[in-house]
């Protein structure tokens, strides 16, 4: 049986030496290591952390309400609740979402039914990542309500990472639309 192992082990390692691949020699010339830079650079999105967080958080409609643009033209909630959106990678609710948590909990308040709190990220990151994101996004709304008075017991969490996104296109006010928690009554 020792024999056996032995043999087996041996085989795997020659397998493996012969099945590794080696780079071919290329001259380095000084330039990009990356040979169609110009098509690549065509396809990416760049995205400024300040400038994001002014629109997610800073910009009020006019009548100074303090809901941000984003919200007043975009609400993929239902029942009556309206949608909290967040910064890129944040899970905190901003200061200019307070009215909006304030409308949500005034409505959860008035139903008897089990509220789903629904946590969702843009395409950045790995999948665990935005699950656990989607889920720190749900459960802040959820703690932000029980604080203000809305019954725990009324309300689930559930994340969808970035497998629900609202918005598919390659634009900044597309992936902040993403990066938000969604309230809805159970059925």
């Amino acid at each position: 049986m020792r024999y056996i192992k032995t043999v087996t082990l041996g085989l795997c390692c020659v397998w493996m030496v012969g099945c590794s691949q080696v780079a071919p020699d290329v001259p380095f010339n000084g330039g990009s290591n990356v040979s169609d830079a110009p098509a690549l650079n065509s396809q990416t999105v760049t995205i400024d952390d300040n400038d994001m967080t002014s629109q997610a958080n800073g910009n009020r409609d006019a009548t100074g309400s303090g809901l941000n643009t984003l919200n007043n033209r975009y609400n993929s909630s239902s029942d009556g609740f309206n949608s909290l959106y967040f910064g890129f990678g944040a899970y905190g609710i901003s200061d200019n979402m307070q009215q909006v948590l304030i409308h949500d909990v005034q409505v959860a308040k008035n139903t008897t039914r089990k509220i789903k709190i629904e946590g969702n990220c843009d395409e950045f990151g790995t999948d665990e990542y935005n699950y656990a994101l989607g889920l720190k996004r749900a459960k802040a709304v959820k703690d932000s309500m029980v604080t203000q008075g809305v019954n725990p017991s009324h309300m689930i969490i559930v994340s969808y990472g970035e497998s629900n996104p609202v918005c598919s296109d390659m634009s900044d006010e597309c992936y902040q639309r993403n990066r938000r928690v969604d309230l809805r009554l159970v059925r």
